[in-house]
């Protein structure tokens, strides 16, 4: 009994800085988070969602969308790059016999073997990647010397990291990307891809639609559950509803029957859609691609 009391005291003491740490400091950090700005632009981040969009967040939660997929796209680092828009007055020969003069360059010895191969069987397509380091002078140095012969460039950052290179986002997810979403979706399992750009990469409802009702008619082996209690099996009207899927083969419905999303499936695929983090933000920059001119 002695003891009760110091125990006692110290659970409560264990309990209190667990909560400071896991509710309080997250709280007084991000609950007065506002809307930030997308760089090189008037542009407000995030934007609100549309209702069907709002509701369609809860329907993904519903069916445990989040226990396959996560909506948090990971970064390792920041590269740049220097891209080649137009060559002026050279040619591609000329320029090729320019380039190697670089290689000498004390700055750019150790990309000798890397510009070698980026300009390996070029001829002269543009725009053209020559360079990619996380050496700022060393791109610098790159830029200077091309600008001095009239060759036009532009230098990107770049977001490195697996996520990335699989094409699911262009910079990390951050905390400003889920301001409107109640509750955040985060997910921890990939047993399907991120979604977290879903709506730049797929901005097609019909395939969603397609997706969610039988994956295999549109992923070969998906090992996605379908999801036909979203859709209606009707019988064709006067004429067949302009949102009936396009459905063949062993999953296409009876003959004289359509398959049409009903509300819930409309609003969850408006979610999807609304999936959109692939601006570039102060906290998370890139440089977005741009044609040559």
């Amino acid at each position: 009994m002695k003891t009760g009391l110091p125990v006692f005291l110290a659970a409560g003491v264990a309990l209190g800085a667990s909560w400071c740490g896991l509710v309080l400091a997250p709280s007084l950090q991000l609950g007065g988070a506002k809307e930030t700005f997308v760089l090189q632009s008037s542009d407000n981040w995030p934007a609100q969602r549309t209702g069907d969009a709002t509701i369609g967040l809860q329907i993904y939660r519903a069916n445990g969308c989040a226990a396959c997929h996560t909506e948090q796209v990971r970064q390792t680092g920041v590269t740049s790059e220097v891209t080649i828009t137009a060559l002026g007055t050279q040619k591609p020969d000329d320029f090729l016999a320019f380039a190697k003069s670089l290689f000498v360059l004390p700055k750019l010895a150790d990309y000798t073997n890397a510009l070698a191969a980026n300009l390996n069987g070029w001829t002269g397509e543009l725009p053209k990647t020559l360079l990619t380091s996380t050496d700022k002078e060393v791109v610098a140095e790159m830029a200077s010397r091309l600008k001095a012969v009239g060759v036009k460039t532009e230098t990107r950052v770049v977001a490195t990291g697996a996520d990335i290179a699989r094409g699911w986002g262009s910079r990390q997810s951050v905390a400003a990307d889920y301001l409107y979403d109640q509750p955040v979706q985060l997910g921890s399992l990939r047993a399907g891809p991120d979604l977290a750009t879903i709506g730049v990469r797929v901005p097609d409802a019909n395939w969603h639609w397609q997706h969610l009702f039988a994956p295999k008619a549109v992923v070969k082996n998906s090992t996605m559950p379908s999801f036909k209690f979203l859709f209606e099996v009707r019988k064709v009207g006067a004429a067949p509803s302009p949102d009936a899927l396009k459905l063949t083969g062993e999953f296409a419905p009876a003959a004289g029957y359509e398959v049409v999303p009903k509300p819930e499936a409309r609003q969850l695929v408006a979610y999807l859609l609304s999936l959109k983090n692939n601006v570039p933000l102060y906290e998370a920059p890139f440089t977005p691609v741009t044609a040559a001119k």
